[in-house]
């Protein structure tokens, strides 16, 4: 296509400074994790390119040199492209390929040539590799950033349920009261939440380790060995501590975002698990006095600007906007899928660059959420003083005296401010049984008329 002038300094070649300046759209580039991987690839090609063969071994360990020291982060400079770029990646694959070409080149020394598609590329083509580095760099960022502090969160909630089995509170439906329930019950339930969306996550995680490397061009495997994809992914595995497979179908793999989307679905779950877990939390510290106030969540900063000593459970928002975030994305990754025209899926950077954000942010959230909310929290006296004002508590009563009396006196009890045990008691039930009924630790275990099941 002509000259190109390229920046002195810059690594890369012209290819990469003609995509430099086609798109110059949001001035972000690339998600560094999405770059590590794609260096790890070119790395684990490189080795095993030398095993089969197809390179000479300095020239290979010079590619595999390079690459590792752009999967540690020593040349993001060098890699300018803006995400809204080529559909296919093709372009970041090709500024790969020429840093990779140029550091390696110069290791080597004594003027030999390290060619970026013939050496560098070698067994690959950017149809393959791109979507592989989507899903690999999906896979470690669920393993690094995200199980880590939901795992955290997990341990969190469930020392918070024993901590609060003892209290016991107005349980509530509808956001209007119900029969009573252990607040331990209730952060036992939000362990159980996060459990959940961790073993989602690991199968997530599985289905984006069954990368496309292999299928080069349009899924044949064309100029590729055929045992090129199996011990690059060996490799693959090895440097990332995860289980990396090829495709067992390789037109799937490289013609849709199905991986991705799957994936995306377990992270969009999580998120709108934590939104339920950090909005109940949010609920139950309303107040402190004109509202629920059954929970104290921890003071980390002044409230208002206007109003002293207003507290603000900030917390609680900074990781509900990030759930916000992550449901714009799901769209976004969704939508990817509109770029699957045949052979090849041509939304790959945008899909990529969406993913990791869910996972980075999300997971940096549900630590700061562990951390400076949930490990802090305490139960306050409310909860209990209120159990006994409960209007639902009539429902202990309905075997005894039939669902319509208990309903009688449930709307007496709200019209007169009594208690139902009052109206129990004027009715003329036995004390002793209605201490019985209406014993509020009794209510929180399955049973009827006060005695335990079995």
């Amino acid at each position: 296509m002509g000259e190109m002038d390229v920046p002195a300094e810059a690594l890369y070649g012209a290819s990469t400074q003609r995509a430099v300046l086609n798109f110059p759209i949001s001035g972000s580039g690339m998600p560094p994790r999405f770059l590590r991987a794609l260096a790890m690839i070119k790395l684990a090609a490189a080795e095993t390119n030398a095993d089969l063969g197809l390179l000479e071994p300095e020239v290979a360990a010079a590619i595999a040199a390079a690459a590792a020291s752009i999967a540690d982060g020593d040349h993001d400079d060098q890699f300018p492209i803006d995400i809204y770029q080529t559909g296919s990646g093709t372009s970041t694959n090709t500024n790969m390929n020429e840093v990779v070409a140029h550091l390696a080149s110069t290791r080597l020394g004594g003027g030999r040539r390290v060619h970026p598609n013939d050496d560098v590329n070698r067994c690959q083509s950017s149809n393959d590799t791109i979507p592989t580095a989507l899903q690999l760099s999906a896979a470690v960022a669920i393993e690094d950033a995200l199980l880590p502090a939901l795992d955290r969160l997990h341990g969190a909630l469930l020392a918070k349920a024993e901590a609060f089995w003892p209290v016991i509170k107005t349980g509530r439906t509808h956001l209007q009261d119900a029969t009573p329930v252990r607040l331990g019950q209730e952060f036992k339930g939000y362990a159980g939440q996060v459990e959940a969306s961790i073993r989602r996550l690991r199968a997530a995680q599985a289905e984006l380790l069954e990368v496309p490397l292999g299928g080069t061009a349009v899924g044949t495997g064309i100029n590729a060995h055929p045992d090129f994809a199996a011990e690059a992914c060996a490799r693959l595995s090895a440097l990332t501590g995860l289980t990396v497979h090829e495709t067992a179908d390789h037109f799937h793999a490289q013609a849709t975002l199905d991986a991705a989307i799957a994936a995306h679905g377990a992270i969009r779950t999580t998120a709108l698990g934590l939104w339920k877990i950090a909005s109940d939390v949010r609920l139950m510290g309303m107040g402190p006095r004109a509202g629920i106030g059954e929970l104290a969540l921890p003071e980390t900063q002044p409230g208002s600007s206007i109003m002293p000593g207003k507290v603000n459970p900030v917390i609680v928002e900074s990781l509900t906007m990030v759930v916000a975030r992550v449901i714009g994305n799901d769209a976004t990754v969704a939508f990817g899928q509109t770029g699957s025209f045949l052979e090849l899926n041509v939304m790959l950077p945008v899909t990529s660059a969406a993913m990791l954000e869910s996972i980075e942010l999300l997971g940096a959230a549900t630590a700061n959420f562990s951390a400076r909310c949930i490990e802090g929290l305490t139960a306050t006296d409310r909860g209990p003083q209120l159990v006994e004002q409960g209007l639902m508590l009539a429902t202990a009563l309905a075997p005894s005296i039939g669902y319509d009396e208990a309903a009688t006196l449930a709307k007496n009890a709200l019209k007169s401010g009594r208690t139902i045990r009052e109206l129990a008691l004027e009715r003329g039930m036995d004390a002793a049984e209605v201490d019985r009924l209406l014993d509020p630790a009794a209510m929180t275990e399955p049973g009827i008329g006060g005695k335990p099941a079995g």
